[in-house]
């Protein structure tokens, strides 16, 4: 097929092997960043480096993402829908390989951007296709269809990196992600067709370089916070660069002619509001990920297999559950499916901030499966409600913008209550060993204060995720239901 607009095809498109190619996608994308949440204390230990380096695997890879994703608009009308979804997948493809035999943190680093890269592409390009591909009626069953892939590769990621780098080194990882990657790129070069209007216009070069320096120094001052104080100057300097330059970023964006993330997105309301409302609970989403592998690893002794089965059961109910909102969404709307979820993700980020050293297994297990509950009933139906009130020539630009700020929320989020966290501790432990007048050379005496300070700044961490949580919760009341200016065409079904 040689027509880059759906409207031009001599027949109707099959909208199933589409979808297939989509879901191959994302899942492989979304498996490969979520493997190394459990793996982290391992990788941190085997590597001789801190959480705070250690947690650049994750949030360098959300940036790279978040740095991408508005150019993906660009690419988007630049390019076919074939060529970009296949050259995605190869650059992921490549990035998985270079992971795998790398034999540092330099190397592993370089190596998941490259990852990185390939997904910040093929993630927005999804949901344009998905957009474009499905009318309105029937847009929150196929979202519901994709983020059943979207959540199944979460639930069977921790498990499978918990008991792989228990028993084998964490290079395995990538080597099991290799064919995944490989069947992604070989079903999408098959079953990928051209959808989306091709509209070439230049590349934005000073606004991709501003955004790269905004995202980029945000990011790095909120991850070097937890090492060096939020005082320090290279913080200071890292988050001012990062402010001015989005400053600017948003300026130019809105008074250049081919702007390469489209800000005029946020004239309609519910996409506003939506985005919002989507951007601070995945800060909060991100808390427990990350920060709960380090409490059960590191200061309560569980195994890499038992931290990846306790977040095993509340990823697979969110994948259960994905399909069923998404149906559920088509005739209720967004607002109330919000409300609901955000008000458990409350209740249960809270639980979360009152950890202690003798909190059961089986305590956490239940909150946090209750807590992805909660997280399924609201995460694609808010996503989708706000993309919905947009008209189809403005679907790529905020597919961009919705997926840049979840990316940079959930770098942010990871590398703001990680350096909560790290900060907090060491503020902790100073003043338990001031105030007990406890000898640094009682090894005993400083392994209970670094428990407990440890535990504090978890603790700590989860406070403020509450409180993103809450913010959130009241947004969601305020939620429509809406319809798009523009409606895709009808096509055929598969």
């Amino acid at each position: 097929m040689t027509t880059t607009n759906v409207n031009e095809t001599a027949a109707p498109l099959k909208r199933g092997p589409i979808l297939a190619a989509l879901v191959i996608g994302a899942f492989v994308a979304l498996l490969s960043q979520t493997l190394l949440n459990v793996a982290l204390p391992k990788m941190m230990e085997n590597l001789a480096i801190s959480a705070n380096t250690a947690q650049w695997l994750t949030t360098g890879y959300m940036l790279v993402n978040g740095v991408l994703v508005p150019i993906s608009a660009y690419l988007i009308g630049r390019f076919t829908t074939r060529t970009l979804f296949n050259s995605a997948s190869l650059l992921f493809l490549l990035g998985t390989i270079v992971c795998a035999v790398s034999p540092g943190f330099g190397l592993l680093l370089a190596g998941r951007l490259v990852q990185a890269a390939g997904a910040g592409i093929m993630m927005p390009l999804m949901t344009v296709v998905v957009l474009t591909i499905f009318p309105v009626a029937e847009r929150g069953k196929a979202m519901g269809t994709m983020g059943l892939a979207m959540i199944f590769a979460p639930a069977v990621g921790p498990t499978l990196s918990g008991w792989i780098v228990e028993h084998y080194s964490w290079r395995v990882l990538f080597y099991i992600v290799i064919p995944l990657a490989l069947l992604a790129f070989l079903y999408g070069y098959y079953a990928m067709r051209n959808v989306t209007k091709s509209q070439p216009s230049p590349l934005d070069k000073t606004g991709v370089l501003l955004s790269t320096l905004g995202f980029g120094g945000l990011l790095y001052g909120f991850s070097d916070a937890g090492n060096d104080g939020w005082g320090s100057a290279p913080v200071v300097a890292s988050l001012a660069i990062g402010v001015v330059s989005l400053l600017l970023f948003i300026r130019r964006e809105l008074t250049t002619e081919k702007p390469i993330l489209e800000f005029r997105v946020f004239k309609y309301s519910m996409f506003s509001l939506t985005t919002a409302i989507n951007g601070i609970a995945t800060m909060a989403m991100f808390s427990g990920m990350i920060l709960l592998p380090i409490y059960l690893q590191t200061l309560r002794g569980f195994t890499p297999m038992e931290s990846g089965l306790l977040l095993l059961p509340g990823a697979i109910l969110m994948g259960i559950m994905s399909p069923i909102t998404g149906a559920i969404f088509d005739k209720v709307g967004a607002r109330w499916l919000a409300v609901a979820g955000l008000g458990i993700t409350v209740v249960t980020t809270y639980q979360f901030s009152v950890l202690t050293l003798d909190t059961s297994y089986t305590h956490i297990l239940w909150v946090y499966t209750a807590r992805m509950f909660g997280m399924s009933l609201m995460m694609m139906p808010i996503q989708t409600a706000g993309l919905n009130q947009l008209p189809q020539r403005l679907g790529a630009h905020g597919s961009a913008m919705s997926q840049t700020l979840r990316n940079v929320s959930g770098a942010l989020g990871t590398a703001l209550l990680v350096s909560i966290m790290t900060h907090e501790a060491a503020t902790r432990g100073k003043e338990l060993i001031t105030a007990g007048g406890i000898d640094p050379n009682d090894q005993a005496a400083m392994l209970a204060v670094t428990q407990e300070a440890a535990v504090h700044g978890i603790n700590y961490a989860f406070v403020v995720a509450t409180w993103m949580t809450v913010v959130s919760f009241a947004m969601s009341f305020f939620i429509k239901n809406t319809k798009p200016q523009e409606e895709a065409p009808a096509l055929a079904k598969a």
